[in-house]
């Protein structure tokens, strides 16, 4: 199954669910490990993408004030 990973929140699940799978015993610790690294990753991105939209959206604001 392909998934989308648009919002922090769809990180959180992921790895939620990769947690509770390692603990169930149907994926490996390396994969785990890969898995979180990557959605950390991706998290970072995410965040970093918001926060340039708000900032983007604050500056076209103060500029149309002017």
């Amino acid at each position: 199954m392909k998934r989308r990973f648009n919002t922090l929140a769809d990180c959180r699940r992921y790895l939620a669910d990769v947690l509770n799978r390692l603990e169930e015993g149907k994926v490996e610790a390396d994969g785990v490990r890969v898995r979180s690294y990557a959605t950390g990753i991706l998290s970072k991105i995410i965040e970093n993408s918001d926060l340039e939209d708000r900032v983007k959206a604050l500056e076209a604001k103060l500029e149309g004030g002017k």
